[in-house]
């Protein structure tokens, strides 16, 4: 979830640093799909539905999408702020496929972001010693704020490197369009 809060924060950036709009359309993210494919089956599978139908293949479906995205990431990590979202990214694969296809959650951070527990169709789990702990969901965006959740230092940075990438992009210059001459 800290990537809606990049998006609008990366907006807001780029203005206030003199960007337009404008560089943001033209930016040119290749294979796009397939982030936007591995973010929606993600997005699906945490759903009572998604849980049902994809049943014991839900880790390995969870790793193939979070897979997806960090390979669109990787095939533009040449945009300023992708590097650091493409880090982000390796460290929360690292952390999901170190604890078997989950995201552990620190339970005092689900507490604080008004959790009574990992929920039934989430990608966190709390478990008593999870592997690479510190890649884990060991923050939370507290109750009473909007879209409060956990979240990780992987999160921190492609929330940081999404925003990143959006500011450059509106930074800039983008080709004119070359005008017509009705007279000509």
């Amino acid at each position: 979830m800290t990537i809606l809060y990049a998006i609008p924060a990366g907006i807001v950036a780029g203005f206030l640093l003199g960007g337009h709009l404008d560089g943001l359309i033209a930016l040119r993210f290749r294979w796009a799909w397939l982030a936007v494919a591995g973010l929606l089956v993600q997005v699906v599978l945490f759903t009572e539905l998604g849980s049902r139908l994809a049943g014991d293949l839900v880790p390995v479906i969870y790793v193939g999408s979070t897979v997806a995205v960090l390979i669109a990431l990787l095939r533009n990590v040449n945009l300023p702020g992708l590097p650091i979202a493409a880090v982000g990214g390796l460290a929360n694969l690292a952390a999901i496929v170190s604890n078997g296809g989950s995201m552990p959650a620190d339970p005092s951070a689900l507490a604080l972001a008004g959790f009574d527990g990992p929920g039934e169709h989430t990608n966190s789990v709390v478990l008593a010693e999870p592997a690479l702990r510190p890649l884990t969901d060991i923050f939370a965006v507290p109750a009473g704020i909007p879209l409060a959740n956990v979240f990780s230092v992987g999160d921190v940075l492609i929330a940081v490197g999404v925003a990143w990438a959006i500011a450059a992009a509106m930074r800039r210059p983008v080709d004119p369009v070359p005008a017509t001459d009705p007279a000509a």
